[in-house]
């Protein structure tokens, strides 16, 4: 880099910082005379970065907002706290913003020296979060495998194990990840069952891009969200469950740990609670775990599997355990 365009590099770090800039404390910290900062400012201008000067006694430079985000400069110490800001927001810790962290880690970490990978992995491997219930854990380093071969149109391989637990191995080409709620799914082209395919990232193990770039393809319909809120549904819960239950629509959140909007109130000491589920075997132990009464609109054969529950519960605690042989 010429000693100019590496002056230039470091007047725009300095500028970054939210702070007035005299023009004597710049050329100082760049070593040159107040003419050439001028000039520097200049040749940023001409750059595209909006730089404002002001005049007077605390006068000075400033980097202000412009039409478009200028190359952010970080020292060590901030990009490896933005690398863990943005790995905490990828597992969903703020919802809404998942799937921009995932892309703006990948492109951090994508150029990031290996010294400060190191550090960003050993914090990542040191440090656990209270998790939402109903969430998956996704490993951020995957997320950011899959966003960057599909930015870069890059077939990938990993290990996927399916709903019945079948594991299998995949070539994809990954066209979009989405996030629904708390679970990721990566919408690809797998090329050897040759259509379409959504994979939950949480079942995915060992991603890793082969370096083979391809064109560009399509999912059908052309919206990535659409397809796999689509074949979410296609594969949706087998049993929906509406119950009415002898306790505050608060508490029921609490205890249970579900989203508040699974209950609705009915009054002061009770609620409404309706969500889906995949077995009955989830939802039976999700209402006796609640330590209430409560009563069972739908789905019937929830009733039925209670009732053998009952059964069951009610003969175990009345048959006496048989004496064992003197020891």
């Amino acid at each position: 880099m010429s000693d100019t365009a590496a002056r230039l590099v470091r007047l725009l770090s300095l500028l970054q910082s939210p702070r007035e800039w005299p023009g004597s404390e710049l050329a100082a910290r760049l070593g040159v005379s107040p003419r050439t900062v001028r000039r520097d400012v200049e040749r940023l201008r001409d750059l595209g970065y909006p730089v404002r000067a002001t005049m007077g006694a605390i006068g000075g430079y400033r980097l202000v907002a412009g039409t478009a985000m200028p190359p952010l400069l970080l020292d060590d110490e901030e990009a490896v706290a933005v690398a863990v800001g943005l790995r905490s927001a990828a597992g969903g810790a703020v919802e809404g913003v998942e799937e921009a962290s995932v892309r703006a880690l990948a492109k951090l970490e994508q150029v990031l020296p290996s010294r400060l990978r190191r550090r960003v992995g050993a914090l990542a491997a040191a440090t656990v979060s209270l998790t939402v219930p109903g969430g998956a854990a996704v490993a951020p380093e995957h997320l950011t495998t899959l966003a960057a071969a599909a930015v870069a149109h890059e077939r990938v391989r990993f290990r996927y194990r399916a709903a019945d637990g079948r594991t299998s191995r995949r070539l994809v080409e990954p066209h979009r990840l989405v996030a629904a709620g708390r679970r990721w799914y990566l919408l690809a082209y797998d090329t050897e069952r040759h259509d379409w395919r959504v994979f939950r990232v949480d079942r995915l193990t060992d991603p890793r891009a082969t370096g083979v770039r391809v064109p560009p393809r399509e999912p059908p319909g052309g919206d990535a969200a659409a397809h796999v809120r689509d074949k979410i549904y296609a594969l949706a819960p087998a049993y929906r469950l509406r119950a009415t239950l002898a306790l505050p629509a608060a508490e029921a959140a609490r205890r249970s740990g579900l989203h508040p909007d699974t209950f609705e109130p009915v009054d002061a000491h009770s609620c409404r609670m309706d969500t889906d589920a995949e077995a009955l075997e989830w939802i039976a132990s999700r209402l006796l775990m609640l330590g209430c009464d409560f009563t069972v609109h739908e789905p019937p054969e929830l009733r039925t599997y209670l009732a053998a529950l009952a059964t069951r519960a009610h003969h175990a605690a009345t048959t006496r355990p048989t004496e064992g042989p003197d020891t």
